[in-house]
C-alpha cells in the first residue's frame, strides 16, 4: 500500500490559512494598517473601491523595507516582530505572527512599492494566488504602499458570501475606529473612491474621539467623564459618557497596549458600575485604555487578536470598577456625603442695596363667621348618573359577557372597558377577550406602513423649519439605501454641502419632531443588523420601527369611541393575533374559565 500522508503546495497551505486571518475585506484593512503602525508611520491613508472587493490601498510613510525583505514578507511566517518562542511572552507590536501577507497574496491581487530613507529606489513586486509574477526597482516614496485588488478572485465561493456592499463598507468603518481611536498620534485619512470620508490630524485621545464621532453627536465632549488610575497591576486611561447620556446603541471600546479587544468580563464591570443610574436597556458610552506588562497577557489565542486573556483579570476588574465609580462620584453623578459640612447651618448671602418690606395681612372686614349666607348648595342630577343601570343585572350580563351577534375571534360592538390603561377587554362568543392596546395599535400601523411603501402613497407633513442632523458615514450608507422607502411612507430630506440632512418632511402619524432622529436611527440600526438584503426584509424592519415608534403608550387612556376603532382596525387586519415580531396581541378568557373562577 502506497503513503497516504503528504505535505500541500504552498497555494493551497496559503488559502487554508487566509481563511482564518482573511474573512472579508475589512480584515485585510487591519492587517495592513496594523504593519504600517509597526513601521513607525507617523501619516496613513486608507482608500477603498467598491467596498473593498475591487481595491484596498494602504499607504504610509513609515520605514519601508529593503528588497529582499519585501520579497521575504510574502511568505508564510516571515516576520520581523518575534524571533524565537520566548518573544510570544512580551509581544508589544500588533502583528508577530507572519500570516497576514502570505494570507492576503493568496487570495487577492497584490501590488508592493517600499522604499527605506536610505535607499534611492525602491521595490515594486506584483503577487497574486502566491505566485510572483513580478520584482524591480522602481522610483517611490519613503515608505510602504499596498495595492489589494480583486480580493477573493481565486476563491469564488468566499467571494459570493460577502455582504452587500454597505455591509462591507461597515465593517471597514469598524475596523478603522478600532486602529486610529487608540493611536491619536497618528495622522489617518480614508477616501471611499473620490470621496473622503474621514482626515483625522494628530490630537489627542479626547478629541480623536470627538474627531470621529462628534458629528454624530453634538456636544460630544461634555458627554464624557474622564478615568485614569495607575498601579503597579495596571495604567487605566480613558473616557467613559455620563449616565443621562446613555442610549441603546452606545460607542464601547476596549484597548490594551494599543490594541482593541472584546472582554465580556471587564464590560460587566462597566456596566455594573452604572448600576441605578441608566435604564436597563440602556449602555454607557466608554473608550478605556489598559497598559500591562505584555508578559501578564496571552494575546495568541485567535486568528484576529481580539481575545485576550488576562493573568490579573480579577484584580484588574476591581481597579477598573472602583475608577470609573470614582469618576462618576467625583463629578457628582453619584451622591457622596461632606462629613466637613454635615450638621451645619445654612447662612444666607448678604445682599447689598436690598429694599426689604414688612408682610402685609389682607382681611375681609365685614366676614361674620356666624351670620346668615346666600349660597346653596347645587342641585345634583343623581337620577342621570343612575341611568344605564335600569335593565336588570341578567340584561347587563348577557349584552357585555355573552352576546349573540358576535363570531368566536370577534369583538363585540358594544361595550369596552380599558384596564390598567393597557388592555382593552370586551365581550366574544366564547368568553371575554384581552386585547394589549400597544400591540394591537403596533399591527394596524406596521400593516399600514407597508402598504403605503408597497403602493408609494404615503402622506407627508412638510415642516415650517426643517429639521438638521448629522449621521455617521457607514450609518449614511445604509439611509442612502432605504431613501427610496423612506420617502414613500412620508420622508422628505436631503444632505448638504455639509453632509448634514435636512428633515423637510415626515409622515403625517408622526405626533412630534423631537424624537426623527432617534427614530432614523432605530430604522437604520434594524436594517444594519438584518440577517439579509432582500427588499421585503427591508420594508419589514423600516414598517416596524415606524410603528413602533408611533404607537399609542400603555399610560394612555381610551376613550370607549377610540377603544371600538382600535379594535375594528385590527380585526381588518389580515394577521390580528400577533404583532410583526411575534407578540400576543390578544388573549381569551373562556366561558368555562369563568365559570371555574367561581365554583
Amino acid at each position: 500500500m502506497s503513503d497516504i500522508i503528504h505535505l500541500l503546495p504552498d497555494s493551497v497551505a496559503n488559502q487554508i490559512a487566509a481563511g482564518e486571518v482573511i474573512q472579508r475585506p475589512a480584515s485585510v484593512l487591519k492587517e495592513l494598517v496594523e504593519n504600517a503602525i509597526d513601521a513607525g508611520a507617523t501619516v496613513i491613508q486608507i482608500l477603498i473601491k467598491d467596498a473593498g472587493r475591487t481595491l484596498i490601498q494602504i499607504s504610509d510613510n513609515g520605514k519601508g523595507m529593503s528588497e529582499t525583505d519585501a520579497r521575504i514578507a510574502f511568505e508564510r511566517h516571515a516576520t520581523s516582530k518575534i524571533k524565537d518562542a520566548n518573544d510570544l511572552f512580551s509581544i508589544s507590536t500588533m502583528g508577530f505572527r507572519g500570516e497576514a501577507l502570505a494570507s492576503i497574496a493568496a487570495i487577492a491581487q497584490v501590488e508592493l512599492r517600499t522604499r527605506r530613507e536610505e535607499d534611492e529606489l525602491g521595490t515594486l513586486i506584483e503577487i497574486a494566488g502566491s505566485r510572483l509574477f513580478k520584482q524591480e526597482v522602481v522610483q517611490c516614496n519613503r515608505g510602504t504602499m499596498f495595492q489589494v485588488k480583486n480580493l477573493f478572485f481565486n476563491v469564488p465561493a468566499r467571494r459570493r458570501f460577502l455582504k452587500s456592499d454597505n455591509v462591507e463598507k461597515n465593517h471597514l468603518l469598524q475596523e478603522f475606529y478600532r486602529i486610529v481611536l487608540v493611536y491619536p498620534n497618528i495622522e489617518f485619512s480614508f477616501f471611499d473612491g473620490d470621496n473622503e470620508i474621514f482626515r483625522l490630524p494628530e490630537s489627542n485621545i479626547k478629541v480623536r474621539i470627538d474627531n470621529v464621532f462628534g458629528g454624530q453627536k453634538k456636544k460630544l465632549n461634555q458627554q464624557l467623564l474622564g478615568i485614569e488610575t495607575d498601579t503597579n497591576l495596571v495604567k487605566i486611561k480613558g473616557y467613559v459618557g455620563r449616565p443621562e447620556f446613555a442610549q441603546k446603541q452606545a460607542h464601547q471600546y476596549f484597548f490594551v497596549n494599543g490594541r482593541y479587544m472584546r472582554h465580556p468580563y471587564f464590560h460587566k464591570a462597566v456596566i455594573l458600575a452604572y448600576n441605578q443610574l441608566i435604564q436597563p436597556t440602556d449602555n454607557p458610552a466608554y473608550f478605556i485604555c489598559f497598559e500591562v506588562d505584555p508578559q501578564t497577557i496571552d494575546i495568541n489565542i485567535h486568528p484576529t487578536k481580539t481575545e485576550i486573556k488576562f493573568e490579573n483579570e480579577q484584580a484588574i476588574w476591581s481597579i477598573l470598577s472602583a475608577s470609573i465609580k470614582e469618576s462618576l462620584g467625583k463629578f457628582n453623578i453619584l451622591p457622596s456625603i461632606d462629613f466637613e459640612n454635615e450638621g451645619a447651618i445654612d447662612i444666607p448671602l448678604q445682599r447689598e442695596n436690598l429694599n426689604i418690606q414688612p408682610p402685609k395681612v389682607s382681611f375681609n372686614p365685614s366676614y361674620n363667621p356666624f351670620g346668615t349666607t346666600t349660597y346653596k348648595r347645587p342641585q345634583m342630577e343623581w337620577e342621570e348618573l343612575y341611568r344605564g343601570f335600569e335593565q336588570s343585572k341578567e340584561e347587563t350580563l348577557t349584552a357585555t359577557i355573552f352576546p349573540s351577534k358576535m363570531n368566536d375571534d370577534k369583538a363585540d360592538t358594544g361595550e369596552y372597558f380599558q384596564l390598567k390603561n393597557k388592555y382593552i377587554i370586551t365581550s366574544v362568543k366564547s368568553g371575554m377577550l384581552m386585547i394589549d392596546q400597544r400591540r394591537a395599535h403596533i399591527r394596524i400601523l406596521f400593516d399600514q406602513f407597508l402598504n403605503e411603501i408597497e403602493n408609494k402613497k404615503g402622506n407627508s407633513q412638510q415642516l415650517i423649519f426643517p429639521e438638521t442632523f448629522r449621521l455617521m458615514p457607514e450609518d449614511r450608507l445604509f439611509l442612502e439605501q432605504i431613501k427610496e422607502e423612506l420617502t414613500f411612507v412620508g420622508f422628505d430630506f436631503e444632505v448638504d454641502e455639509d453632509q448634514q440632512y435636512q428633515i423637510k418632511g415626515i409622515p403625517s402619524q408622526l405626533k412630534s419632531t423631537s424624537s426623527i432622529q432617534s427614530l432614523l436611527n432605530d430604522i437604520i440600526e434594524r436594517v444594519k443588523n438584518s440577517t439579509g438584503d432582500a427588499r421585503e426584509i427591508i420594508i419589514d424592519k423600516i414598517s416596524l420601527s415606524l410603528a413602533e415608534n408611533m404607537a399609542i403608550q400603555y399610560v394612555q387612556s381610551l376613550s370607549k369611541d377610540e377603544m371600538r376603532d382600535l379594535v375594528e382596525r385590527l380585526f381588518a387586519c389580515p394577521s390580528h393575533n400577533h404583532t410583526p415580531d411575534g407578540k400576543l396581541i390578544m388573549t381569551i378568557l373562556t366561558q368555562d374559565e369563568i365559570q371555574e373562577r367561581f365554583k
